[in-house]
């Protein structure tokens, strides 16, 4: 793609415009770090074109403290104050829907996973959202507690420009194939590998 030019222009019948409009499934994947945050970054500037931003977070705890949720509930703020920028949710456990591994069963896992995706599945079939960040919602397909032919269907007929990122290792192949944009993270060189804990302002 060089300077941004796509390297083919399919004969759709649409305009360059109609076509740019186009609503994007994109998924991050892969053993490397930095799925999450490319995520938040598309969101960071969805959310300055004033789009509706809404973030589901699939496996992190209530406990974790996520920076991009402390900047975006500001972010959400400001635009309720003052009009800027667009309307942020953000949704884990304690406030959404999502799961501790450590505590409850797996049933109570997959019971609140499918949850969740009912809920995402409302809201996509409403538009409520314009972008929508499934953070870390490659697990639960993996673990089978939602299946991946239901999300791929829900996904690709979903209506209006409604734009949806997905995170998490080891995506479905299905889910890579139907998908627009697919970036995989691939480690080189990790700080853990040298023994090195996560970092304040790096991973949090």
């Amino acid at each position: 793609m060089p300077q941004g030019q796509p390297t083919t222009v399919p004969d759709d019948g649409l305009t360059t415009r109609a076509r740019r409009n186009l609503p994007v499934l994109a998924v991050h994947t892969g053993p490397g770090k930095g799925k999450s945050t490319a995520a938040f970054g598309m969101a960071l500037r969805a959310w300055n074109q004033g789009f509706d931003i809404g973030v589901f977070q699939f496996v992190k705890s209530a406990k974790w403290k996520v920076g991009e949720e402390a900047a975006f509930r500001r972010l959400g703020a400001l635009h309720t104050e003052h009009g800027v920028g667009g309307p942020v949710e953000w949704h884990k456990m304690g406030a959404g829907w999502s799961w501790a591994r450590k505590q409850g069963t797996e049933q109570d896992h997959a019971a609140a996973a499918a949850d969740g995706w009912a809920e995402i599945k409302r809201r996509l079939a409403a538009e409520r959202h314009d972008f929508y960040v499934l953070d870390e919602f490659t697990y639960p397909l993996k673990w089978g507690w939602i299946p991946v032919d239901e999300v791929i269907e829900v996904l690709t007929a979903r209506p209006g420009t409604q734009h949806v990122v997905i995170t998490g290792r080891d995506a479905p192949a299905a889910l890579i194939e139907a998908a627009d944009l697919v970036t995989e993270m691939t480690k080189i060189k990790h700080p853990m590998d040298a023994g090195r804990k996560g970092q304040k302002g790096i991973e949090w």
